[in-house]
């Protein structure tokens, strides 16, 4: 091999004494100074071909990954469970392990199925449980309900669910509908608190004309704490062959509709008070 300058025209020579050093385990700069070699394309050339010694290699970080990586897959285990366990990325795993035989599965389609079940039975589980935590403490910020706060409940909550008149159409009738038990007892409480003579009330079911009616009768007449009896005839609903009906089952109790008798004056009240509500809501925002 030539040089511009000459200055290794005895190249073999100095390959061999390079590679006898390489053998030893020298580095390239150990070699670069025994030899005196500065040129670095020179000193690459003298030990072409011979590998460097395992104490210049560098340590691979991911070495000891890789290696857990094919211990595991070969006893059996996938992609997703070595990358959870090792915290690695997907793609290093099937490069580290895609030699390897593919293991055969752990389980049965049956079993894979019944796990899966059970997985997501947990998580409804947690889920659910996570919903009931949140509940309570929120029943817990209530606090004690006072005789206002139950008022202004009330108001809102009529002028929400009630029959409300209207300019062409001036009736003035206290009559509520609602399927949710809790708003019913609401509504109740609320006009014990305006000293509505019970007397007063009626009740009626609005069901489907499917339904268990006489069941649904006695459902509300407990929710309201009347007997059954006194609830006028119900209202059913006509089945509609091109709808899909969702509100059926065990838990379907139709609606219950609340009247009150000569309620022409509390329905100006709420009236009113719905406007008071309005207005002060607005009063702190000028």
């Amino acid at each position: 091999m030539a040089h511009p300058q000459g200055k290794y025209a005895d190249f073999e020579g100095l390959r061999e004494r390079a590679i006898a050093l390489r053998r030893r385990g020298y580095s390239l700069r150990q070699i670069r100074d025994e030899l005196k070699i500065f040129n670095n394309d020179i000193l690459n050339q003298l030990v072409k071909g011979e590998p460097p010694p395992e104490w210049t290699k560098r340590p691979n970080a991911k070495d000891d990954l890789r290696a857990k990586a094919r211990e595991l897959r070969l006893q059996g285990w996938t992609y997703d469970q070595i990358e959870a366990e090792l915290g690695c990325s997907r793609s290093s795993v099937s490069l580290w392990v895609r030699d390897l035989p593919r293991p055969e599965p752990r389980y049965t389609p049956e079993e894979q199925l019944a796990l899966m079940q059970e997985g997501l039975a947990k998580r409804r589980a947690a889920e659910n449980e996570g919903r009931r935590r949140t509940k309570l403490a929120a029943c817990r910020d209530i606090g004690e309900l006072t005789d206002r706060d139950l008022f202004l409940t009330g108001v809102a909550l009529y002028w929400a669910e009630g029959s409300k008149s209207k300019p062409y159409d001036r009736r003035e009738r206290v009559v509520f509908v609602n399927s949710d038990p809790g708003v019913i007892k609401v509504y109740l409480a609320w006009l014990d608190l305006l000293d509505v003579d019970r007397e007063r009330l009626g009740f009626r079911v609005l069901i489907h004309e499917s339904a268990d009616v006489a069941a649904a009768t006695r459902y509300w007449a407990d929710i309201a704490d009347v007997d059954g009896s006194i609830f006028a005839k119900p209202t059913l609903k006509r089945h509609n062959p091109k709808t899909v009906r969702k509100n059926t089952g065990d838990d379907y109790h139709g609606c219950l509709v609340v009247t009150v008798a000569r309620s022409a004056d509390l329905y100006n009240r709420i009236e009113g008070w719905w406007e008071g509500i309005v207005t002060q809501s607005q009063a702190g925002l000028r």
